[in-house]
């Protein structure tokens, strides 16, 4: 089955009386939730201890965690200093996600910087081709997959075909499909259920069927303008989209079981419960 759950804590777990991360577990599996992405954005980490804690309530209460590396990586950067700032956000996101029991690392590829589109994917080539095999060869990594995510706006590297492109490099990388951000490169256009499967047939065509079956989702509306992404909205907006209902129904269509995690301004975890009960009806 899809799993269902929110990015990071959204504001009705703290009205609830939660305080810590620690929490998320059992108050998610109340919702009747199951995954639950923490987030090491601002480069942020989780001690061995707390991180620890949280994969014993992940697992007492059948969440699934994945985490969301730091925003600074940046592989279009051709410089030593940012392949090791790379090298060093990706691998302590790896140590500290293998003790919380998770599996995805949620990474951005980069962005264009003052290279052409060419330039910047050429670089971000080589250098994921040159740090993957230092970590595939890292035995505390076994099972961790990093997942390169689309995003929301035109100077980032990231479009669906990037993305699956980057996951030709190595069977370690699994696509993260943002839809909130593939809408606003499309700027408005995604809408139907064949829109939503023309994305996921291109990548079973690129990535194949093995990493498609399991890949990792988050969804949200998001405002946009002609640069793409401005800000992220809930599932009550109705000036921005995109939709859910066309978006699950094309995954059952194909049979694909991803994580989906509800990136909504503040409702995540309320967001992420309206589309797990349309799945649940639409099975």
């Amino acid at each position: 089955m899809i799993r269902f759950g929110p990015s990071g804590n959204s504001q009705k777990f703290y009205d609830d009386g939660c305080k810590s991360s620690i929490e998320a577990p059992a108050w998610l599996n109340k919702l009747g939730l199951n995954a639950y992405e923490y987030s090491f954005s601002l480069g942020q980490f989780l001690s061995d201890e707390k991180a620890k804690q949280l994969a014993e309530e992940a697992k007492k209460y059948d969440i699934k965690i994945s985490a969301h590396a730091p925003y600074y990586i940046n592989f279009c950067n051709p410089t030593e200093q940012a392949r090791e700032n790379n090298k060093k956000f990706l691998f302590n996101s790896a140590h500290c996600l293998k003790l919380m029991g998770g599996q995805h690392i949620v990474f951005h590829s980069g962005a264009q910087m003052k290279f052409t589109r060419e330039e910047a994917l050429l670089n971000l080539e080589r250098n994921i081709k040159d740090f993957m095999p230092q970590f595939e060869a890292t035995p505390e990594f076994d099972g961790i997959y990093l997942c390169p995510e689309t995003m929301g706006k035109f100077s980032q590297i990231g479009n669906p075909k990037e993305v699956f492109n980057i996951c030709t490099y190595s069977q370690r990388l699994i696509p993260t499909l943002d839809f909130g951000h593939i809408n606003c490169i499309m700027q408005g256009a995604l809408k139907t259920k064949q829109d939503y499967k023309d994305i996921l047939n291109l990548g079973i065509d690129i990535v194949g069927d093995k990493r498609m079956q399991n890949f990792h989702i988050h969804f949200s509306k998001i405002k946009f303008n002609e640069k793409g992404e401005i800000a992220h909205q809930t599932l009550d907006d109705v000036e921005y989209g995109p939709e859910f209902e066309p978006m699950i129904d094309a995954l059952i269509d194909l049979g694909l079981e991803p994580d989906i995690i509800s990136e909504s301004k503040g409702t995540q975890a309320i967001d992420a419960k309206k589309i797990q009960e349309y799945y649940l009806k639409r099975r």
